[in-house]
């Protein structure tokens, strides 16, 4: 029987999740993606911690009327860049969450890496 889409990514995660790991000097950049939300936060799995968190959902984002889904995903990746670098980190690990390395994922990214992060 076929996986629904869900248990899918479920099993990626799972493969992707046993090869990485955060620590307190390169962070795990974890990627969460809702229908309408995005959300992404830098985690010590050392210690269990969030270090630094940025979502759509911020006032930053969230107040900017009328821009789709993708340009949303450009704006979390340098608010995500701008903490993590006024905290001092600009290395990560980044973790997909399983989703394919695609549209707003992708675009997250590049937008971190152009915000100064390096993964």
């Amino acid at each position: 029987m076929a996986l629904t889409k869900r248990a899918r990514r479920l099993k990626i995660k799972q493969r992707i999740r046993k090869r990485i790991s955060g620590t307190q000097e390169r962070p795990r950049m974890t990627v969460f993606r809702s229908n309408k939300q995005i959300y992404v936060q830098l985690v010590n799995d050392l210690t269990g911690d969030t270090v630094v968190s940025a979502s759509s959902k911020n006032k930053e984002v969230a107040d900017k009327k009328g821009i789709n889904k993708s340009d949303q995903a450009k704006l979390v990746g340098k608010l995500i860049a701008e903490k993590s670098l006024a905290k001092g980190i600009d290395n990560v690990v980044f973790d997909r969450n399983g989703y394919l390395y695609h549209g707003r994922i992708k675009l997250l990214a590049e937008s971190a890496r152009e915000g100064g992060l390096k993964f």
